[in-house]
């Protein structure tokens, strides 16, 4: 039986990298999405075309029921859980001044709020199977902070936090939890800033250039394949020598 794999917010830039890169080792995958159906059926399409049994899923994450439920559909129609990829994740950049209530709310609910939900249904699924890899996605601002984004970088900080605290909780049953924190990457969100901005970006990246989403695919396939089998609670830094 082939492994699978759940990837949250997988209708993203760098959903669709790690879907792909995940595709490559032959994994059976779960794509989550809350609102970007037509991108997760697309990704879904092109995965089958290939051969990987490939299942588009709509979930709120912020919703513990409609999690436990997502995972219990992807288990009954692909199979047993092996790796989940906490990747989901909006931003509502404002300086402090103008950042509302709604706006910490609705990203610590989906960032930080929406991981815990899809940890918790996971665990409880692994720990039993004394197996499973959990990779959360965090970002280069959780770690160094960014102009704008207070909101964004305390989810992001927050799930380093709990994915060092929970790796200690779930070690004992051999299941694996740790963070990927890309930084810069060339995606449409990136792309989408003035040019002007996108410059002052690259000229804090010591490497100079923006990462390609792929990077990430691999540093998630690493913590998820053999090379991650005696790796956990730790965080992977992907972003050309900014942080360090």
């Amino acid at each position: 039986m082939k492994k699978v794999a759940l990837i949250t917010g997988a209708s993203g830039a760098l959903g669709h990298a790690i879907a792909l890169r995940l595709a490559q080792d032959g994994y059976d995958l779960a794509l989550h999405y809350r609102s970007g159906e037509e991108e997760a059926q697309h990704l879904a399409a092109d995965l089958q075309r290939q051969g990987i049994r490939a299942l588009p899923v709509q979930a709120d994450i912020c919703l513990q029921e409609e999690v436990d439920k997502m995972i219990e559909v992807v288990e009954q129609e692909l199979g047993p859980l092996s790796v989940v990829v906490n990747n989901a994740g909006l931003v509502r950049d404002r300086t402090i001044a103008k950042l509302t209530d709604e706006d910490w709310d609705i990203v610590l609910d989906t960032n930080l709020r929406g991981a815990f939900h899809v940890c918790k249904a996971a665990v409880q699924r692994m720990r039993p199977r004394k197996s499973g890899r959990i990779v959360n996605i965090s970002s280069i601002v959780g770690a160094m902070g960014n102009y704008g984004q207070i909101n964004y970088a305390a989810s992001k900080a927050g799930l380093i936090g709990l994915t060092k605290s929970l790796a200690k909780e779930v070690a004992r049953d051999q299941v694996t939890v740790n963070a990927v924190c890309p930084g810069f990457m060339d995606t449409p969100m990136v792309r989408g800033v003035p040019e002007a901005v996108q410059e002052k970006l690259v000229a804090q990246i010591p490497l100079g250039r923006f990462g390609e989403p792929s990077a990430v695919g691999e540093a998630v396939a690493y913590l998820a394949g053999p090379g991650g089998d005696w790796v956990t609670g730790q965080v992977l830094h992907v972003n050309g020598g900014m942080y360090m």
